[in-house]
């Protein structure tokens, strides 16, 4: 595994890695610790870990995996030349991960969808030694979620903390059983929030720590200074898997969200806003006269979508989800696809310079209709045209595989805009685009529609 590699932190069997890699402070430099200092107590969080940590467990897995053998031609001859030199083979496998028990009474656990994908037995250990075989409940592989279910009693759940109210800086406390050592409890701060564009998940907006996390960490909790859980870890930075301070986790709030759907439905039944866009920068600010840098640019509004009943329209920048604030348009993906299908939205987007709020009902769709777009050339394999009566440049045709159609200029597409700038004209969209660098933000009308391009 090559150095800075975002790594899923899949359970495995680590005896290999074990060897000759831990080593133990001295005994006698641990006893030099006071305890008091000047006749007062000197803080820990032994207490409250007291209280979280029974709700922490241990996964263990077994399963079969679909493994594609590569028979090399020579050996196929030999052996059956008919026979398909790609066939798929059944391998078992075992791995190791942690959960975090959300509901002592009805026994529900989550944890990552990729500690237990293809399990064909989950076996829970408890902090008392206690083990009992868990069944899925559901699983979401977008936000990599998953929900199990255990049958025991005296169980300890975690409370569920607002991870909306997260600030950079707060303590945290990780809770896991890393390389199979058993329940490990490491501490640090939240290094950043609404991390994403890191190509882990289709959905994110992860917690950033520095509180060491591991391979078996995986579904572990992750609290804050009173126990709550603020966040489920999922996902490293680090060389060969390895612990370097950059770990991350799942808002507790998008994790409440997802289970709670597959409590209901037994599966997610994702909310879609119906917008494509990308996040804002300095340049696009410049380019659409805006105020801000942050927030979610909407380039496109799907027709008869959830955005388009409420009157979101191309050009404008969603600042805030439900009073909260969104810095980039993965973020606001991330937690728009957390949410379910029929639920209400408030949105405070900017429009013209002026804030406006919006309330959404989300539509459902087997698909998100939110994407990121990534546009870099302009009009080569394009045929235009003046549109009737001096109003825009009509694209009359678009060549397969042209510039123009990577940056998505479709046939029948008008351009209205560029920058803000009103184009009547090709001569005018010549003049305007001549020795101009930097993001053109073209506005088209396609389909009785109006949206953005971003060009680059």
């Amino acid at each position: 595994m090559k150095h800075s590699v975002i790594t899923p932190l899949a359970a495995i069997f680590v005896a290999a890695l074990l060897s000759n890699a831990l080593v133990l402070p001295n005994a006698h430099a641990l006893s030099i610790w006071p305890t008091s200092v000047d006749g007062q107590t000197m803080p820990s969080l032994a207490p409250m870990l007291d209280k979280a940590t029974p709700a922490v467990v241990s996964i263990a897995v077994k399963g079969t995996r679909k493994v594609k053998q590569n028979t090399p031609d020579i050996f196929r001859f030999f052996n059956n030349p008919n026979k398909n030199p790609n066939q798929v083979q059944q391998r078992p496998f075992k791995g190791l991960g942690s959960g975090v028990i959300i509901n002592a009474k009805k026994g529900y656990i989550v944890t990552n969808n990729h500690v237990i994908n293809n399990a064909d037995e989950i076996m829970i250990t408890l902090k008392d030694g206690r083990q009992i075989k868990a069944k899925k409940l559901g699983s979401d592989a977008d936000s990599d979620i998953a929900l199990l279910q255990i049958d025991a009693n005296n169980l300890t759940e975690i409370k569920i903390a607002d991870s909306d109210k997260l600030r950079v800086g707060d303590f945290a406390v990780a809770i896991g059983s890393p390389f199979g050592l058993g329940q490990t409890v490491t501490s640090g701060i939240v290094s950043a929030l609404g991390r994403s564009g890191l190509d882990i998940e289709n959905y994110e907006d992860f917690i950033q720590t520095d509180a060491a996390i591991n391979s078996g960490n995986s579904g572990g909790a992750l609290v804050n200074l009173r126990g709550e859980l603020i966040g489920i870890n999922t996902a490293i930075i680090g060389p060969n898997g390895g612990n370097i301070g950059i770990g991350f986790a799942i808002p507790s709030n998008m994790m409440n969200n997802l289970t709670k759907q597959i409590i209901e439905y037994g599966e997610v039944h994702r909310g879609i806003l119906g917008v494509s866009g990308r996040s804002v920068n300095s340049d696009i600010a410049k380019a659409m006269q805006l105020d801000t840098n942050q927030g979610g640019f909407i380039e496109q509004v799907i027709p008869d979508s959830a955005a388009d009943e409420a009157g979101i329209k191309p050009g404008d920048v969603i600042i805030k989800i439900n009073g909260k604030k969104v810095k980039t348009f993965h973020e606001l993906r991330g937690k728009i696809g957390s949410m379910g299908a029929g639920k209400k939205v408030d949105l405070t987007i900017v429009r013209n310079g002026n804030e406006q709020n919006f309330t959404v009902k989300l539509k459902q769709s087997q698909s998100s209709n939110i994407v990121a777009a990534d546009i870099h050339s302009m009009f080569s394999g394009a045929k235009l045209e003046n549109n009737s009566k001096n109003n825009g440049v009509l694209i009359k045709e678009v060549a397969d595989g042209s510039a123009a159609q990577m940056i998505g200029l479709q046939a029948k597409d008008v351009i209205m805009a560029i920058n803000r700038t009103r184009i009547n004209n090709i001569a005018e969209l010549r003049s305007y685009i001549k020795d101009k660098k930097g993001v053109f933000a073209l506005n088209i009308i396609r389909n009785g529609y109006t949206q953005y391009l971003m060009i680059r």
